[in-house]
């Protein structure tokens, strides 16, 4: 702001006194202007806790006669500025204002001593807050220097990491080197994963289970889901030892059970030895996917994890009996034990790992070379860009409290959020955080945590809430401003039983005090509508905002909520009087919007006087026309009949004395239609052609005169009769198509049963090629036993 102003001042030294005044109105626009405006917005208001709980910039004034008789009490209830506009003293309007007490506030640490440090102040406070009205703290954080620092290294130890494994075995002097730089307090634990060992995970033959690398691999340990292998340790020689007795082993599917080590690393803090006082990191180090909640169906495991540590003799014990943990256990229980998981994976699973960081706050992605030995230097990078990024967020949120975070760390406009986040924070920093809290509603007494992302410290923030009435009250049980007849609470009357109304001045007497309340209510609705009170069972009408007094046995009445026409009340041309609109001479309508005129819906032909053709009325200037007839004028019609079919029959009997209206012609029609004979149309219309009773063609042209059914016709002369069919041809064309007809006939049953005998015979020609009985020998043929040649027999 002071960078403004000053910038504002130099631009006045460049104007003339002339235009100096539009700039300061420029700048009240932006700054003063800009301030939320103090409103109250009242409902049913019956005492000051009413008041102060209808919003945040409600006030009450507790002065005596500040209402006059017949006022409601609500009226006490403003802002600030409309009260002390209204006559109250300031010191008798109460408005409670937010409160905060710091409770523990201990200095920030510089470096790391044997004394717990502190990062983060203040500690503790209280906060005593109106409803609606926010308040805003200070929170202060500085890294500190050679803070601890615990490293869980936790490795795949599937067959495709075998190479990882022997880089890692290799690494272990040059991961204590790179810890050092950072703090003289490093310790570093290990710990090893697979998978599941049951199907489809992994191969369940027991030979395999055993041995699940290939024949020529020697050094392969047994399958194992996550397995501790060394708690954290400060010892170099230690932690070569452990991690060079450590073989590949192996699975069946590319996923891995890596959200199950990481849950058993987080919850199993005893097991793994995390300290109180350090940065914990995680370092996953992989180069397959992960499985989640859910897959354990594929191996019909059910039981959902529990999120507790089930870790005996170093190894997961309850791994084939409780599903993988899902990603928000997982990061709920990683942010709870304020653990920073650093996923050192290789490129083919770096998206999915990027994908899961997003999930899970203070978490890196680094990518492994092939044999992961750059995995040292990706270890030191992640660190740095985890610890030089400060988040603080808040846990246990009751509900209807709202808390927003302003940064106030670098040279950039501080917006505010729900997570207060400062990045490139240096060790010895000292950097802040604007905290609002604010209270939607009143409530018991609770409490909330603010924390950094990542450290231990926190800030309890105790919540209450500012939403009752300390009045300056006189201690006599009656007062003389209550007639003696009841006693004063924030400078209201409250009377004494038998006594009833604002000053206690009406006496129930035999009536109870419903009986004569009831009386004030119009259809058992409110008492007196809401604009007066009730006093001895009559209602005294209260004034409205404009100073116009209400009226009537139930104040029901006033002569300013009629209706409005332009904006104006009865269009300006009546009166209003008990929210209904009188009407000055010459105007109609429910706002007195309408002149009674009826120019505008004058016909446009001759006759001046007909108003909508005689198809509708007259209403504001403007024709209601009929069912079916369109504005402005009511002469045309959508969806009506065609006349032309409706007065055929009329134009029939009128033009040729034929037709179902013969015998009543001149009583049914001759009202509705005028007709005459011509040989040529001259009226305009509508020109039809339609057939008659008779079968013959009748032209004729319709006219809509004025009026819902009134036409005049004209029809031409003659009719287009069809002539009398010959008898001659009428026989002898029966008679040839009878005789056709039985030729075609004849012809088809020929047909068919030539098709019936063709078929047959074709049936039989298959029949007889199937057959074998030519050829075979007849059972029961004996050969000759004497057979006799003749010698002069030749053959011939």
């Amino acid at each position: 702001m002071q960078k403004q102003l000053n910038a504002h001042s130099i631009v006045f030294l460049f104007l003339d006194m002339d235009h100096c005044w539009i700039l300061l109105l420029l700048l009240l626009s932006r700054d003063g202007l800009s301030q939320p405006e103090e409103v109250c917005s009242k409902s049913v208001i019956n005492s000051c806790s009413d008041c102060i709980r209808s919003g945040p910039f409600c006030s009450w004034c507790q002065q005596l006669n500040f209402t006059k008789a017949g006022q409601q009490e609500a009226d006490r209830c403003n802002t600030r500025a409309e009260l002390t506009r209204a006559g109250c003293e300031k010191g008798d309007i109460i408005s409670p204002e937010n409160n905060m007490y710091v409770d523990k506030n201990k200095p920030l640490t510089a470096a790391f001593t044997q004394e717990e440090p502190v990062q983060m102040s203040p500690q503790s406070i209280r906060l005593k807050l109106r409803p609606g009205l926010p308040t805003t703290f200070k929170v202060s954080f500085k890294r500190v220097e050679g803070y601890p620092v615990d490293l869980y290294y936790l490795m795949d130890l599937s067959y495709s990491m075998k190479d990882d494994l022997a880089k890692v075995k290799e690494l272990g002097q040059n991961l204590f080197d790179a810890l050092g730089k950072i703090t003289q307090h490093a310790q570093i634990g290990f710990g090893a994963f697979v998978d599941k060992t049951v199907l489809p995970y992994t191969n369940t033959n027991p030979k395999k289970l055993q041995k699940p690398c290939d024949e020529d691999d020697q050094q392969c340990q047994a399958a194992f889901g996550y397995r501790h292998v060394l708690s954290l340790t400060p010892s170099k020689e230690e932690f070569k030892e452990r991690v060079d007795k450590q073989f590949i082993s192996g699975n069946l599917d590319s996923p891995e059970g890596s959200l199950d080590a990481m849950m058993q690393a987080s919850v199993c803090g005893s097991v793994i030895g995390w300290r109180n006082s350090s940065t914990r990191l995680i370092v996953l180090a992989t180069d397959a996917g992960f499985h989640m909640a859910g897959d354990g169906k594929l191996a019909g495991i059910l039981e959902p994890n529990d999120e507790r540590c089930h870790i005996q003799d170093s190894l997961f014990s309850k791994s084939n009996d409780m599903d993988y943990p899902s990603v928000g256990q997982l990061a709920m229980q990683l942010e709870k034990n304020n653990i920073q998981p650093i996923f050192a994976v290789t490129k083919n699973v770096e998206s999915v790992y990027k994908e899961l960081s997003k999930m899970i706050p203070k978490s890196e992605v680094g990518v492994l070379s092939s044999d992961s030995n750059n995995v040292v230097q990706l270890i030191e990078n992640a660190y740095n860009r985890l610890s030089s990024k400060v988040t603080l967020t808040h846990e246990n949120l009751p509900e209807g409290v709202k808390v927003l975070y302003t940064p106030i760390c670098d040279k950039k406009e501080p917006a505010s959020t729900t997570r207060g986040i400062c990045n490139d924070v240096l060790v010895k920093q000292e950097i802040s955080f604007n905290v609002t809290v604010t209270l939607s509603n009143c409530m018991e007494e609770k409490s909330f945590i603010i924390k950094p992302q990542g450290y231990k410290d926190t800030l309890t923030v105790m919540l209450s809430t500012n939403c009752e009435c300390s009045c300056n009250d006189p201690k006599d049980q009656t007062h003389t401003h209550c007639h003696n007849q009841g006693g004063i609470t924030c400078g209201v009357c409250m009377c004494m039983d038998g006594f009833i109304g604002q000053f206690c001045n009406c006496s129930i007497g035999s009536e109870d005090r419903s009986s004569l309340r009831a009386k004030c209510q119009r259809f058992n609705g409110t008492e007196c509508e809401g604009r007066g009170e009730c006093v001895c069972g009559q209602c005294q009408c209260h004034q409205s905002e404009s100073g116009a007094s209400y009226y009537g046995k139930y104040c029901e009445c006033d002569n300013e909520h009629c209706e409005k026409f332009k904006n104006k009340q009865c269009a300006g041309n009546g009166k209003c009087r008990c929210g209904i609109c009188e009407c000055d001479i010459g105007f109609d309508g429910s706002a007195c919007q309408c002149e009674k005129s009826d120019e505008g819906c004058r016909t446009d032909n001759n006759n001046s006087s007909i108003v909508c053709f005689g198809r509708g009325n007259c209403e504001c200037g403007v024709c209601e026309c009929d069912e079916g007839y369109q504005r402005p004028n009511c002469k045309t019609c959508l969806g009506c009949p065609d006349p032309c079919q409706t007065k055929l029959s009329c134009i029939e009997c009128l033009g040729f004395d034929s037709g179902p209206f013969e015998k009543n012609c001149t009583k049914t029609c001759r009202r509705s239609i005028y007709h005459e004979k011509v040989e040529k149309f001259s009226i305009p219309g509508k020109e039809c052609r339609q057939k008659d009773s008779k079968a013959c063609w009748i032209t004729y042209k319709l006219e809509q005169l004025v009026g819902r059914d009134n036409y005049k016709a004209e029809v031409l002369m003659e009719r287009e009769c069809p002539q009398p069919p010959s008898v001659a041809v009428i026989i002898g064309g029966s008679v040839a198509a009878v005789a056709l007809i039985g030729i075609i006939l004849l012809a088809l049953i020929k047909l068919m049963i030539y098709m019936k005998d063709l078929k047959e015979f074709r049936r039989f020609e298959n029949e007889k090629k199937k057959s074998n009985w030519a050829n075979a020998d007849n059972p029961i043929f004996s050969k000759a036993t004497t057979t006799v040649s003749n010698p002069t027999f030749t053959g011939e």
